[in-house]
């Protein structure tokens, strides 16, 4: 999980695997495995990406 997230960069979209209803999320800010993603339906998350594997979106 910890390599796919340490290749995300502000700006990019991402989908949370578990958190589907979410919908799609830009990355805030990416720093030393804490993600902050600001999500359409739940607002900004700052998610454990030790934790969490974070899916990136390239066709919205």
């Amino acid at each position: 999980m910890e390599d796919l997230n340490a290749l995300l960069e502000p700006g990019m979209l991402v989908t949370h695997p578990d958190r589907p209803d979410w919908g799609t999320g830009q990355v805030q800010s990416n720093i030393g495995g804490r993600i902050t993603v600001n999500f359409r339906e739940q607002g900004k998350v700052v998610i454990d990406g030790k934790r969490v594997g974070l899916l990136p979106v390239f066709d919205e």
